[in-house]
């Protein structure tokens, strides 16, 4: 007697779940489209988005607005300490957001930021900006992209749609590092950020890679007096002291 033929939407998904498996598709992959994915199983795109729904459920990807679906992170491999959407962070907290661009340049990589991204990148756009929580400086950003990468972000405007923010919501990434320290702040930072001269900065250095290109580097300046970091994980969760 014949086996009964598994539901498309299975099938569907216990391909990409081998191709995964198999290591075809690596963490930060992008999935093909549910269009091209409708094509190649000659089915429905609603049955294409039933499979993609359930290898969400598992784990195994991850579906970000308009930049589609990618492999996911082992779960032993996640970030402990999660990318902040500063935007979202302040108007969470009630208060009115706004930033100021303070420099944006479309250039070549000095040496300096070429080992800051640690990848040979030919073209990037280096952003210096300020984010405010009710007019008061909440912290000052200074950000490489590279535009090998993320092409869109030389036209977009960062006044209206911060650039953390904007990553977040278009670009899939698939590796992060975060090193925190504490620095004092130089008096030109400390006036930017309505702190006393020679106060004390936390201070988050960032990169974000997807499938091992760098997408950017990022290092946020806060004043200590007013930030505190808190990270919550669990046994397991790939965290070591």
């Amino acid at each position: 007697m014949d086996a009964t033929p598994l539901p498309r939407y299975l099938e569907i998904r216990r391909d990409i779940q081998n191709r995964i498996a198999s290591g075809e598709l690596r963490p930060g992959d992008a999935i093909p489209s549910e269009n091209e994915l409708k094509e190649r199983y000659g089915c429905s795109r609603m049955t294409v988005s039933k499979a993609l729904s359930a290898l969400v459920s598992e784990g195994l990807i991850q579906r970000r607005r308009r930049a589609g679906s990618q492999v996911a992170l082992p779960r032993n491999a996640q970030t402990v300490l999660k990318i902040h959407d500063l935007k979202a962070e302040i108007a969470t907290s009630g208060r009115a957001y706004r930033c100021e661009i303070l420099a944006r340049e479309r250039r070549a990589p000095d040496a300096n930021e070429l080992a800051r991204l640690g990848q040979p990148v030919t073209e990037l756009l280096a952003l210096r900006l300020v984010h405010f929580a009710d007019g008061q400086p909440y912290a000052v950003e200074n950000r490489l992209m590279n535009l090998a990468v993320v092409p869109d972000a030389a036209n977009v405007d960062f006044s209206e749609t911060p650039p953390g923010t904007w990553l977040l919501n278009e670009v899939p990434w698939s590796d992060a590092e975060h090193i925190i320290r504490a620095d004092i702040a130089a008096p030109a930072l400390a006036r930017r950020l309505a702190m006393p001269k020679g106060g004390a900065c936390l201070v988050i250095d960032r990169r974000t890679w997807q499938a091992g290109v760098i997408v950017t580097a990022v290092t946020l300046h806060y004043p200590a007096a007013r930030h505190q970091i808190v990270s919550h994980f669990s046994p397991g969760a790939g965290f070591s002291a």
